[in-house]
């Protein structure tokens, strides 16, 4: 009596059946990163018109994220730097003229002082976010680290972070608008002075500016 009870759990299977698996549910949209908004203005979230996120793992979303980010920071301090430079030169004498004329004109001790800032700044960032190479195949199993939040360095001096959760999910969204109006500012001045081979001032009627 005692086997059989001890075997009844295993054959009252519904006539073998087993009972249907449950589908795993779907992962959030970019695996619940913020910035989940519809660029265009529409009421419908899940914005990816060219389909970036089809079948990619969350390490290769948060890889997007991070390059995204990195690239959006640069482009809010270029777009500034436009605006400011060309009238502005603390470090150096600046020539005047439109920013992409002055770029090449920098003295060879700035253009050290920059590389050397840009190359401490980026080996920092590759040590926190990603993972090292194999020493044989010379390749990572992923881009970045497992954990890692894109964007986050761990660089905050001024302690602008909050900490309620629900805050510091709103600043992040936040820091990603304004990294991408950045980008496309950052792009716009080249545009406009590639092409009218003027200052931002001069061409909107602000020549002193």
């Amino acid at each position: 009596m005692l086997s059989i009870a001890a075997l009844a759990p295993q054959t009252l299977n519904f006539g073998g059946m087993k009972a249907p698996a449950k589908k795993a549910a779907p992962p959030a949209f970019a695996y619940g990163l913020p910035g989940n908004f519809n660029a265009l203005g529409g009421a419908e979230l899940n914005f990816d018109p060219a389909g970036f996120l089809e079948g990619k793992s969350e390490l290769e979303v948060n890889r997007y994220r991070e390059a995204e980010l990195t690239h959006g920071r640069v482009g809010m301090l270029a777009s500034v730097g436009f605006i400011v430079q060309e009238k502005f030169h603390p470090l150096f004498s600046g020539d005047g003229g439109p920013a992409i004329d002055q770029i090449p004109a920098l003295p060879v001790w700035l253009w050290v002082v920059m590389g050397g800032g840009i190359a401490a700044a980026e080996s920092y960032r590759i040590n926190v976010a990603f993972r090292e190479l194999d020493g044989e195949k010379l390749k990572a199993e992923t881009a970045l680290k497992p954990g890692y939040t894109p964007g986050d360095l761990a660089f905050d001096p001024l302690s602008l972070a909050p900490e309620d959760p629900a805050e510091f999910r709103l600043m992040q969204e936040k820091e990603l608008v304004h990294a991408r109006l950045g980008m496309i500012a950052a792009a716009g001045f080249l545009a406009q002075e590639a092409v009218t081979k003027a200052t931002w001032g001069t061409v909107y009627g602000l020549p002193d500016f």
